[in-house]
């Protein structure tokens, strides 16, 4: 058995180095028939993925519960893969992939952490898919989406600001709404709203470079910044503040305004630093772990432990120990993928991560309008800043934030904003290939 469980671990590992290429390989040339067989070679890759992962998870404690999920994971895949191509006209084969390929991840890795995770995630996962469906119809007949600017700001602020009014604490921050059993954080969403509120304030000044305009937005970023601040949500402070400078800049064209955000940020960073303890405890952890390595270290010495224990092709899935890592679920579910499918695994995770950033930008590029250019990179940035908070910081490469790997790690409110975020970018998509064809007629 020994022996299947490692070859099945390089069958796996090659598979989604394939993937991996596919990702990539996509880009080349505009040959539409040619690019649909590398996105079904793509969906065969996800079902070989799917299979031997479930197979080695039921051969190690006989669960029967496995084989359901894998039934029921398998039927979902496929049925979102085909409804997502009937609502979505001429979507990006790409983007709704690596959407699937995600949350397959996502399943296989929390039945393999807690069967329990992954039935709620899976729960959450179809309903959000069932729900996005709408997002293409929504997108074409709402033509107003891009006049609300100041409206998103105030549904933005009220929505953080709710926290203080129902809110719970959990993991040392206060940004938790639980209602009947069930928790949401509110941040996950306003960040869509956000850009939308930024997309469209940029997009419809006409004197983007004034002065007073300029202080007037920031002002109100800085609203929404300061609230996460003050609930001790610092990751997503970050994507935020850096989100409001990367769209100010695109929108501007302005060197000055971004260099100008930047050097703020980091006199803010060091006020923060000095202000609040809890940012104090974070740098300390990060810059030495092992002085308390039994208390405040722990979390991230393990998460290293992991990491270095899996070598590049892990230690086999169901053979690591990710339970020794609190809340491995969420913040440091990469440090068991890493432990148990090995190095080449999360690095060709990490390269379809940068295949979807690439394709939300080049989506961005050819929008016409420009409120959906600017909401399409608005997302990129948000996208890929969760993602290098998530991973910079089980790896020690910056501190830890709290920031969870979109798709992935357990979350109902995460899944479901990350998939309505594809889902917008997607529903752009689809919408700017409708208006190319009708102008060509």
């Amino acid at each position: 058995m020994n022996t299947i469980a490692i070859l099945c671990g390089y069958i796996i590992v090659i598979t989604f180095a394939l993937y991996t290429l596919f990702c990539f390989t996509a880009f080349r040339g505009h040959n539409r028939e040619r690019s649909n067989r590398v996105f079904a070679r793509q969906r065969v890759c996800i079902f070989i993925i799917q299979l031997i992962c479930h197979f080695l998870l039921y051969v190690k404690d006989y669960d029967a519960r496995i084989l359901v999920l894998y039934f029921i994971e398998l039927a979902l895949v496929f049925s979102a893969i085909y409804l997502y191509k009937l609502f979505y006209k001429g979507l990006s084969g790409l983007v709704l992939n690596n959407m699937m390929l995600l949350l397959t991840i996502s399943f296989i890795m929390l039945e393999r952490i807690n069967i329990d995770y992954a039935i709620r995630q899976l729960i959450i996962a179809a309903a959000s898919l069932g729900v996005c469906l709408l997002i293409p119809v929504i997108i074409r007949k709402c033509s107003f989406l891009d006049r609300l600017g100041w409206q998103y700001a105030i549904i933005g602020i009220i929505l953080l600001a709710l926290v203080y009014v129902v809110g719970v604490e959990k993991y040392g921050a206060r940004n938790w709404i639980v209602i009947a059993g069930f928790g949401f954080q509110p941040s996950e969403l306003v960040k869509i709203v956000y850009v939308f509120f930024l997309a469209s304030v940029f997009s419809l000044s006409k004197n983007i470079r004034s002065l007073k305009f300029i202080t007037v937005v920031s002002a109100v970023a800085a609203v929404h910044v300061l609230i996460l601040v003050v609930q001790k949500d610092l990751g997503s402070a970050l994507i935020f503040f850096l989100t409001y400078i990367i769209l100010l800049y695109a929108a501007s064209g302005q060197l000055r305004y971004f260099i100008l955000g930047i050097t703020g940020g980091a006199g803010a960073a060091v006020i923060a630093y000095r202000l609040f303890a809890h940012v104090r405890v974070r740098v300390s952890v990060w810059r030495n772990p092992w002085e308390d390595i039994d208390n405040k270290g722990y979390q991230i010495t393990q998460s290293l432990f992991a990491i270095g224990m899996g070598g590049w092709f892990g230690m086999g899935l169901g053979r690591g120990k990710p339970g020794i890592i609190p809340v491995v679920e969420s913040d440091f579910i990469f440090s068991a993928m890493a432990e148990e499918l090995g190095g080449v695994f999360v690095i060709c995770l990490l390269l379809v991560y940068i295949s979807c950033f690439i394709m939300f930008v080049n989506i961005a590029m050819k929008m016409n309008k420009s409120f959906y250019k600017l909401t399409a990179l608005g997302l990129a940035v948000l996208f890929i800043l969760q993602i290098f908070l998530a991973v910079g910081g089980v790896i020690k490469f910056i501190p830890s934030t709290g920031v969870t790997l979109p798709l992935i790690s357990y979350g109902g409110s995460s899944v479901l904003c990350t998939i309505l975020l594809f889902s917008i970018i997607q529903g752009m998509y689809v919408l700017n290939g409708s208006e190319d064809r009708h102008g060509e007629e």
